[in-house]
């Protein structure tokens, strides 16, 4: 593989830059907002929406406007894409670790000229998967090879080909309002505008122009309130193909809201963790895990300067998970993770360890990209390669991560992807109660918490 890297790189090649060469993050983050400003596809009404709150034009008297945007993402996992195949004139046979076999059979027998009964996949651990492996446009280029050799050939891309041709999980921006009758939100709104995965990946999933994963955990918001509008604005960043990351829709949508409801209650004049109980009365096991990780957190207790606790609670892939974080930001922005506490009743537990295992992986997975985690685009290329400039959370910055499970009967949730969910929201407000910054945008910015003080 070296000689052949060494190769490839002392080619002199000219590019035909193609359609897309102006393509920049300026560029997608400009048209997202702009699609916030239109009425998109609703997904969910309940109640009266304009009495409650007006129109975009024309709010009510005391509505609360707020927008909160999510970068494009890599998936970067441990092994970088890599695939086998063996082709001859009557068969293939393909090694690779995937999540969709079905996909990568019919694409190598597509790549190969085969009938897909002459195609034989022998499924790997896949060393990281995360959505990524969901693709099979790798076993697609190693099949195309393979047609030219005689005998197997082993395709691997390297770091810095994985990263800068990844299928991203896509940039979101959420425009959402609100409005308060004393302590009790009385109306909702969430716009969400981003690219629909299921739209290219499962197309009839993507019905009256709502993708049911973009709107995943917005549609259908835990919190009791009366008065609730979602919409889906999609919006296709030029030249870059989505897919899903883990966490998938919930992980755009929880963050937005829950940073909302943080605000909400600081607004109030509430505790964030009260405010959140008293809108869960028909909820009682997320109440469940509110008194939990209040409880095992040491909510409320003193902590030294700059430092902050944040709550997120959510209601995703069928399990209930509230999430603290514990934090410190220095005069310079830097943060500090100091803990992480989440309470979960993800029903019957078939493997304790597992679910423990799972949570505090998926929290890794989130804090990081919290911290680091942003693809950008310039003339139509990504520029991001490796780890020194994609980073990941190192492992003498990983905090204590204590899980507690509640005991439930109830028929076990998914559990792999809402730590990912819950950390991103959870660490923002964290910060915002250290320093009285609202961040708006992940991953955050230094500049901004900079000297910060709260208020």
């Amino acid at each position: 593989m070296w000689a052949a890297k060494s190769g490839l790189e002392a080619l002199d090649v000219t590019w035909d830059e193609g359609p897309n060469a102006e393509v920049s993050s300026e560029l997608i983050w400009s048209r997202l907002r702009d699609a916030s400003l239109r009425e998109g596809s609703v997904a969910k009404v309940v109640g009266d929406v304009p009495k409650a709150l007006g129109s975009d034009t024309a709010p009510a008297s005391g509505v609360v406007t707020a927008t909160y945007e999510m970068p494009l993402l890599a998936h970067a996992t441990m092994e970088p894409l890599n695939c086998t195949v063996h082709v001859t004139p009557t068969s293939a046979e393909v090694w690779i670790g995937t999540q969709v076999m079905e996909r990568v059979r019919a694409a190598v027998a597509k790549a190969a000229g085969l009938p897909e009964g002459q195609v034989n996949v022998h499924n790997h651990l896949i060393g990281g998967g995360f959505g990524r492996r969901l693709e099979p446009d790798m076993a697609y280029a190693a099949a195309r090879i393979a047609t030219q050799v005689d005998g197997p050939v082993k395709v691997v891309w390297t770091r810095e080909e994985d990263i800068r041709h990844d299928v991203y999980r896509p940039a979101y921006h959420d425009r959402l309002w609100a409005r308060l009758d004393g302590d009790r939100i009385v109306g909702w709104k969430h716009r969400v505008s981003g690219s629909s995965v299921m739209a290219r990946w499962a197309p009839p999933f993507f019905q009256k122009g709502v993708d049911p994963d973009g709107v995943d955990s917005a549609s259908d918001i835990p919190y009791d309130i009366a008065n609730i509008r979602v919409e889906f604005n999609r919006e296709e960043p030029p030249g870059v193909v989505t897919g899903f990351w883990r966490g998938v829709g919930p992980n755009n949508n929880v963050f937005a809201i829950e940073s909302f409801i943080d605000e909400l209650a600081h607004k109030s004049g509430k505790d964030p963790i009260a405010f959140r109980r008293a809108h869960l009365n028909k909820t009682p096991r997320l109440q469940a895990a509110l008194d939990l990780v209040r409880e095992k957190s040491g909510w409320g207790s003193a902590l030294p300067a700059r430092c902050g606790r944040g709550v997120s609670a959510q209601i995703s892939f069928a399990s209930f998970i509230v999430t603290v974080v514990e934090c410190e930001v220095d005069k310079s922005g830097e943060v500090k993770l100091r803990r992480v506490t989440t309470a979960v009743d993800t029903g019957i537990a078939v493997n304790p360890d597992t679910i423990v295992a799972q949570l505090q992986g998926g929290h890794v997975f989130g804090l990081t990209a919290a911290l680091y985690g942003k693809i950008t685009l310039a003339r139509g290329r990504v520029q991001q390669s490796n780890f020194h400039d994609y980073r990941m959370l190192r492992i003498d910055q990983t905090p204590p991560i204590d899980i507690h499970l509640i005991k439930s009967d109830a028929p076990p949730g998914g559990i792999g992807e809402a730590g990912t969910t819950a950390a991103l929201p959870a660490l923002r407000n964290a910060i915002y109660a250290a320093t009285g910054v609202a961040l708006k945008r992940m991953p955050i910015d230094r500049k901004l918490l900079a000297g910060s003080e709260r208020s």
